[in-house]
């Protein structure tokens, strides 16, 4: 089975600033890697290179062997949801789920049987009516979810979404990620500065430091086995305290 999507020797300068440093690594299909770092560690400017909205300097961006490099953001089969959601907020939950596939010619015949399927599968059926402004943070949080997946992407992109929430509802969607990720069946690929919540939820992290990849691997291997000083102080003395019920939940140590 081919890697959903690969990446070889991506670089990337804002000026004098080396922003990523030839970074390469790979995404399975179906997998869910978080890519872990403090801010300004270019996570950021990665996942925009990835949707397509910011260049490369150089580099590959390999989705089932094509460069997608050159295509615009439309074009690449991936969604992405922001941090902020960007929800319409004169429209209803329908109307916002609706949007993109009313916009699209292939899509529009079937646009609101579509958007009515994906609303049930995320658990927001009672809520169709509603504007933004009448939900909870989750809610407003499963709607950009539902959005994005109503144009079927191959692959998904996660900006910190959780950050503007409270603990409760981190929690709480945390285990929405990871029970939508099996029922879509689809790649996710989520950005996060927060080690507890990647090692809740992620088959494979990526800890990354001043645009460098340090490690790349699974949560267990990650906390048992980092490779140098860095991932062992970035992922292991925040987690200490929590490991235990994470591993609980995850089957992380099994």
């Amino acid at each position: 089975m081919k890697d959903r999507l690969e990446i070889k020797n991506l670089s990337k300068h804002f000026g004098d600033k080396l922003v990523l440093d030839n970074l390469s690594f790979h995404v399975n299909s179906g997998e869910f890697l978080s890519i872990l770092g403090p801010s300004g560690c270019g996570k950021t400017t990665l996942l925009r290179i990835l949707i397509g909205v910011e260049t490369c300097d150089s580099g590959l961006i390999l989705k089932d062997g094509q460069d997608i490099a050159p295509l615009t953001p439309i074009e690449r089969g991936m969604g992405i949801v922001f941090q902020n959601y960007a929800l319409f907020p004169n429209m209803t939950v329908l109307g916002n789920v609706m949007y993109a596939l009313k916009n699209n010619k292939k899509t529009r015949p079937k646009a609101r049987e579509r958007a009515l399927d994906i609303i049930e599968r995320v658990g927001l059926t009672e809520h169709i009516n509603k504007r933004p402004h009448k939900l909870s943070g989750g809610q407003q949080q499963r709607v950009a979810i539902a959005r994005t997946l109503a144009v079927n992407p191959d692959i998904v992109l996660f900006d910190e979404p959780m950050s503007a929430l409270d603990a409760a509802n981190r929690i709480a969607l945390r285990k929405e990620f990871k029970q939508i990720q099996k029922e879509f069946n689809i790649t996710m690929i989520y950005i996060t500065h927060d080690q507890e919540e990647a090692f809740a939820m992620s088959d494979r992290i990526m800890v990354m430091s001043e645009g460098h990849i340090e490690q790349i691997d699974t949560p267990r291997n990650l906390y048992q086995h980092p490779c140098n000083e860095y991932v062992e102080e970035f992922v292991g003395w925040q987690l200490k305290e929590k490991i235990k019920s994470i591993a609980d939940t995850t089957g992380m140590f099994e």
